[in-house]
């Protein structure tokens, strides 16, 4: 599933599964008192990632004394959204560009990803939506291709791939990538791509990870950057040297309410952002996708580990 689509379900489905999709703290370590009296729920949308940062922050908020429920049903970036609008949860963690092109509808990303980050959160401001600092990690599209590849063809960017031999450059993409402004289009535009429509072959995405491994419909595969497949299967991503996909930057959103009752929350959020890092996120990551472990379990670990719970 395309992690930057709005996926649809009722409203009457979501305000169901938002009173049942709920899973309770199991660590029972304490940092503080501070959210003493802070109830509710953290919310997530429908990949492992987003489960992953759901439970990091339930935990660690519930170490500082409140008692909060992490909810991992919703489908759909609009449903989590709007839960958060209706004050359904007191937050979750959210992508730059997402909130930017398809909650605040603009239609052109900032480039940089600071000058992204400022954008958005003024723009939610106005919705009495807070973004707490970010981490570092950014979910965005990127082309990845297999690392002895990139070191046979000498490639470490976007701009080094449109100057290969037209052979080179063949590509494994999903449909919905294909006809997007912010996709494949557009892509071929700012790089001056210029290969004929048998260079591309359409995939699912979660396909396009392994082909790409294996390398015999492509050299190059569309990809998001925070994927544990990444490593996993030894692929190494291009850089955007031309900033052309927008930056997906998480962040926690968090409602302004909230914010103003407990300001400690930024504080706390605050010990765990600039750990994560897009490489961190693609090693939690597959610990879900590719070793099976449990989205909860990972993230209880991982603040162990950290010491901060």
């Amino acid at each position: 599933m395309n992690k930057h689509l709005i996926t649809g379900v009722t409203a009457l489905a979501a305000g169901a599964l938002l009173l049942t999709g709920c899973s309770g703290s199991t660590s029972t370590a304490s940092a503080g008192d501070e959210l003493e009296g802070l109830t509710g729920q953290v919310g997530s949308k429908d990949f492992s990632e987003q489960y992953i940062l759901a439970y990091i922050t339930t935990e660690l908020l519930n170490a500082h004394g409140a008692d909060l429920e992490a909810n991992v049903k919703l489908v759909g970036s609009a449903n989590v959204r709007q839960a958060l609008e209706n004050g359904d949860f007191i937050g979750y963690w959210e992508y730059t560009g997402t909130s930017w092109i398809t909650y605040n509808g603009n239609t052109t990303p900032v480039k940089g990803a600071e000058a992204q980050f400022d954008a958005v959160k003024e723009a939610d401001a106005e919705k009495d939506i807070a973004w707490l600092d970010p981490a570092p990690l950014n979910n965005t599209y990127a082309f990845a291709v297999r690392a002895d590849k990139a070191e046979e063809l000498g490639v470490k960017t976007m701009s080094d791939v449109a100057a290969l031999p037209a052979e080179e450059q063949t590509f494994c993409i999903e449909s919905e990538f294909s006809t997007r402004d912010d996709g494949w289009p557009g892509l071929k535009t700012a790089y001056g791509i210029d290969i004929p429509d048998s260079n591309v072959t359409m995939l699912d995405t979660g396909v396009i990870y392994t082909a790409t491994q294996k390398g015999d419909d492509c050299n190059f595969g569309e990809v998001f950057q925070t994927d544990g497949r990444i490593p996993a299967l030894d692929l190494v991503v291009m850089e955007d040297d031309e900033e052309f996909f927008p930056s997906y930057q998480g962040g926690f959103t968090i409602r302004q309410e909230v914010l103003d009752d407990y300001p400690e929350i930024a504080d706390i959020i605050a010990e765990i952002a600039p750990l994560l890092t897009t490489e961190e996120m693609q090693k939690l990551n597959a610990l879900v996708d590719v070793e099976g472990e449990d989205p909860e379990d990972v993230a209880i670990d991982w603040l162990e580990e950290q010491e901060l719970i």
